[in-house]
């Protein structure tokens, strides 16, 4: 383990025993807590001055309700500039989290890269099981299509998609539904973002590819994710396992799919969720790198910001995107 992280995880207090699951309002208050608030105060410090880019929360339309797009839009002399975009998912095991959780990340990004960012409040199971939060996700990213002048995207500049933990698996599922949807014809996604995602279930791994995903058995037990905590998210999100729309590298075909960058922890049991998915792309033509942080757990960067190691998380992301919209080679 990186000896920074272990020395922060030393100091913490060690969590009392609970003679039963948390709720699922238990789990996002510890969340919001350890995770969002942490986070966001870490980063208040690094926020570019608020005359670079603008926040605007739209309400769009989805099936049964509402949800709430973060638009962060950077400003530049000239007004009538347009921007590539990055539509964002954030993570939580598609049961916590919100457009909070990255916020202040996702503007630092906006201003760095002159890149416009929908970050998108999806509805969380259990209340809203799959495929809810997935439906959402796909009806936000046909908005921002539908809606490039008012955010001043130009789509061939480059229409990223991307998320953390959860927030990948459904940025993986939307790239195949968009590239066999005729809507996104003639405005197909360019690039992928994917940090720690969930490509398979467990029950769903294929026979040929088990052999690869030793990480899952070698650290099923670490304090940021274990196999119990992973088997409630599951639970509340209540997804078949071997439905690719949860478990997407159980897709037909992965030919077609947008360039990918990933990033993966080290001590993290899906880790090679990432190394497997990354040898199914470039099998299938898709040009791909990932980047692998060594000694750390599943979401570190959230609850440690200020370790050496989340920030090299941050480098990663500020790189994986350039390459994405093929400004750089990322190291």
């Amino acid at each position: 383990m990186d000896p920074e992280y272990a020395a922060a995880l030393a100091k913490l207090e060690a969590p009392k025993d609970v003679p039963r699951p948390m709720t699922v309002a238990e789990t996002r208050s510890i969340s919001d807590l350890l995770y969002i608030d942490v986070h966001k105060q870490f980063l208040k410090s690094h926020l570019p001055p608020k005359n670079e880019y603008v926040v605007t929360d739209h309400s769009v339309p989805v099936e049964g309700g509402e949800i709430t797009l973060r638009c962060l839009v950077p400003v530049v002399d000239d007004e009538k500039e347009t921007f590539p975009v990055l539509v964002y998912m954030h993570g939580g095991g598609w049961s916590m989290g919100n457009v909070e959780m990255d916020d202040y990340l996702l503007r630092i990004q906006c201003v760095k890269h002159k890149l416009s960012i929908i970050n998108i409040e999806y509805r969380l199971a259990p209340e809203y099981p799959f495929p809810t939060p997935l439906d959402d996700c796909y009806a936000a990213l046909k908005w921002v299509v539908s809606n490039t002048s008012l955010l001043k995207v130009d789509l061939s500049k480059g229409f990223l998609i991307g998320g953390d933990s959860a927030g990948a698996n459904l940025s993986v599922v939307l790239s195949h539904m968009a590239r066999d949807d005729p809507f996104f014809e003639g405005r197909r996604l360019t690039g992928l973002y994917l940090c720690e995602p969930n490509i398979c279930h467990y029950a769903a791994y294929p026979e040929s590819l088990k052999p690869k995903f030793r990480s899952f058995a070698e650290y099923s037990d670490m304090p940021t994710l274990s196999r119990q905590a992973l088997d409630q998210l599951y639970g509340w999100y209540n997804a078949p396992p071997s439905d690719p729309r949860f478990s997407p590298l159980l897709y037909a075909s992965h030919h077609g799919l947008p360039r990918t960058y990933m990033q993966a922890m080290e001590l993290d049991m899906l880790r090679d969720d990432a190394f497997v998915y990354a040898e199914v792309l470039r099998e299938a033509g898709v040009e791909t790198k990932v980047d692998l942080n060594l000694g750390v757990t599943h979401a570190f960067h959230y609850g440690f910001p200020g370790l050496a190691a989340a920030a090299k998380v941050r480098e990663n992301l500020t790189g994986g995107i350039e390459w994405l919209l093929g400004r750089e080679q990322s190291t």
